[in-house]
């Protein structure tokens, strides 16, 4: 009886340096990102906590891949990029919705796609952790719509609209004192009707979705209504619902109230996402006031004249790009763009407003 050799399975080539530095990096980086998942879901409970432990866990898979393949070359694991580092220590330190802005613009970046060493499996799944963490970001974007809107716009506002004012009126080549006093007057006028016009916006806009929102009361009716007609299928017509739909949607109620099993789960409030409108009128005007008495702080040192001017300049460009930056990263953007056209649009409203006021104090003399 002859027996069936069976020949050794080839041996995996050893690989090069540069591999072998090269896979160390994505090791450490895989291994960095699952903490920041996992420092983020020990802020949070319930549903959010178990998808964040979920993306820890796939990227644990991640790091098994990157160790089979470096074996016994695997040594000493890396700290991971500067920017993963970072991120983590923000996720350690804050959390929120900030940190997963950020992590949904890290997970964007992924290389996976064009990367030999990589599976096409973590390729996507690197596509899809991206879509996770934006719809958690996304709902911390919609818990804090309100104040952050009133916030953003209020600070930018006050940067912008002071900066041109004290520029304005100082080409006028008016006193340092009078140009303190124009900036001071323009701060509290606009802060305090930022405030009262974020308020009026926000209480109409809740009002105006409110008056929209199902009675909750009508469903009481419905064993009182004639079920031959049956107009409650009228209703979810006028809500947008086909004939078919509506008939459908309707006769299932009525069977689940005539049972007593009450009425399905009324539709998610919309405005509740609104915001509060004390909240938004009170963001308003502290963002407003502290981006306007950045431009008049050269003035409140005692700077006059083209220093103070070059100085409230500086100042309030390193603010614009700040906030653009942050509008950027909230919002899934390139930060370093948003930073820009924040710039971009401030100076040049500024700009106009200098080029008027050296017009006006030039006609004057």
């Amino acid at each position: 009886m002859s027996h069936m050799s069976t020949s050794p399975s080839p041996a995996r080539p050893q690989p090069t340096t540069a591999q072998v530095r090269r896979w160390r990096r994505y090791l450490a980086d895989e291994r960095a990102e699952g903490a920041v998942y996992r420092h983020l879901a020990a802020r949070r409970e319930g549903e959010e906590r178990e998808i964040l432990l979920g993306l820890a866990d796939a990227e644990r898979r991640h790091e098994q891949h990157w160790r089979d393949l470096l074996g016994e070359h695997a040594g000493r694991t890396g700290k991971g990029a500067l920017r993963t580092r970072v991120l983590g220590w923000l996720a350690r330190t804050f959390g929120g919705v900030f940190v997963l802005a950020l992590a949904q613009n890290a997970e964007q970046r992924s290389g996976y796609a064009t990367n030999e060493d990589a599976t096409t499996a973590m390729a996507a799944d690197e596509r899809v952790h991206g879509e996770v963490v934006r719809a958690l970001a996304t709902r911390g974007r919609a818990r804090m719509s309100g104040s952050f809107r009133a916030a953003v716009f209020g600070a930018n506002d006050g940067l912008v609209s002071n900066l041109a004012l004290v520029l304005g009126i100082g080409a006028t080549g008016v006193s340092a004192g009078t140009v303190l006093f124009t900036g001071i007057s323009g701060l509290l006028a606009g802060a305090l009707s930022m405030g009262a016009g974020e308020y009026v916006s926000v209480r109409s806009q809740r009002e105006l979705l409110e008056s929209s929102h199902p009675d909750p009361d009508a469903h009481r009716v419905i064993p009182d209504l004639d079920l031959e007609t049956n107009e409650l299928a009228l209703v979810y017509r006028a809500r947008g619902m086909s004939v078919g739909e509506a008939e459908e949607h309707a006769a299932g109620v009525i069977a689940r109230v005539t049972a007593g099993h009450g009425m399905p789960e009324q539709e998610r409030r919309d405005y509740e996402e609104v915001g509060s409108g004390w909240n938004a009128a009170v963001s308003s005007f502290l963002f407003f006031a502290s981006g306007a008495f950045i431009p008049i702080l050269p003035y409140i040192v005692g700077m006059a004249g083209t220093p103070a001017v070059l100085l409230a300049a500086g100042l309030v460009g390193v603010a614009l790009l700040g906030t653009g930056a942050v509008v950027g990263v909230l919002s899934g953007a390139p930060p370093l763009r948003r930073a820009l056209r924040q710039l971009a649009i401030g100076f040049g409203a500024a700009a106009v407003t200098y080029l008027l006021g050296l017009l006006f104090g030039s006609s004057v003399v």
